[in-house]
């Protein structure tokens, strides 16, 4: 299944907030129905929703995610734990997080588009996993360093995780440690991901 690049309020109204896909938030009829409603879900929909939840925040098509449930299954701790910390450390998160992008898909297209250093290197790949004492960076062209000092000029200044400090002055990011998982910027009840996964398989 490919990544999806359809309406985003379609996603939201269905889901609820998704930071990571929209910074937008929709305050119709429709979508208060849908947030009052009251009928009753089956136990299958209810993990199906949390994950399309993660799915969605994060941008990954189905076998990412399905990749990503494999590798937190087969590391040390808790299953959901790890999987949220896997999916927080992805560079494209990094830089949402960071506020050098308003959203992880415009993340994903700065990466791909080799305007984000990592260690004074250039990395185009979004899923590429950052480490503690990794240092982001815009490149020294001042296209580069113009798109990441437009959005952290536009966003809000929202507290930033302990996992990360930011320099906005110099456009630059720090990985200080792997992320807490109650610095996990999506609500979200990950127990229910890893059983939607174990039943499929």
């Amino acid at each position: 299944m490919s990544r999806y690049r359809g309406p985003c309020f379609k996603k939201i109204r269905r889901l609820g907030a998704l930071p990571g896909l929209t910074n937008k938030s929709p305050k119709d009829r429709k979508y208060r129905r849908n947030q009052s409603w009251s009928g009753k879900k089956s136990q299958y929909c209810i993990r199906l929703e949390e994950k399309q939840k993660l799915r969605f925040h994060y941008g990954l098509t189905e076998r990412q995610l399905l990749t990503y449930v494999r590798i937190a299954g087969k590391a040390k701790g808790p299953t959901g734990q790890v999987l949220l910390q896997l999916l927080e450390m992805r560079l494209d998160n990094i830089l949402f997080r960071l506020g050098m992008a308003p959203t992880i898909p415009g993340a994903r297209q700065l990466v791909n588009h080799r305007h984000i250093l990592v260690n004074g290197r250039i990395v185009d790949i979004p899923s590429y996993r950052c480490k503690p004492r990794d240092t982001i960076t815009a490149k020294e062209e001042g296209k580069s360093k113009i798109l990441i000092q437009n959005s952290l000029d536009s966003s809000p200044h929202k507290k930033l995780p302990n996992h990360l400090t930011l320099d906005p002055v110099h456009s630059k990011g720090l990985v200080n440690q792997i992320i807490d998982s109650k610095w996990v910027g999506l609500e979200i009840n990950e127990l229910l991901v890893v059983e939607y996964y174990s039943r499929q398989t």
